[in-house]
């Protein structure tokens, strides 16, 4: 047991770097591996270069972007960092927070309150 008594700070020292580096990139390359496994024609994507675009058309270990119309360009799936965080969401139904205002309306009640 005093033999390995020497040892235990430096399984220590493995254990924090196994926690602290190892474990956090396995796990953000598997997050990696999903987002590009659920990507689909018209999703917004920013490139690892900084671009964004659109894709356009998907084939094996290849993407087409679209990054302005008439501009298209083929990237490595690797090349997609990650789906865009402003992209709008889909929308679910009609928007009904917005409120239309009627012209007629608001001018007869203008001339209702003189």
């Amino acid at each position: 047991m005093e033999g390995l008594a020497p040892l235990l700070p430096l399984l220590g020292i493995v254990l924090v770097f196994w926690l602290l580096v190892i474990r956090p990139g396995v796990r953000r390359e598997r997050e990696r591996r999903s987002m590009q496994a659920s990507l689909a024609v018209g999703d917004r994507v920013v490139l690892t270069s900084g671009f964004f675009g659109t894709i356009a058309a998907l084939r094996d270990d290849r993407a087409d972007i679209t990054l302005a119309p008439g501009t298209t360009v083929t990237v490595a799936l690797g090349a997609i960092g990650g789906l865009d965080p402003e992209a709008p969401a889909a929308p679910a139904g009609p928007d009904l927070s917005k409120k239309t205002i009627d012209a007629e309306s608001s001018t007869t009640s203008e001339s209702e309150e003189s």
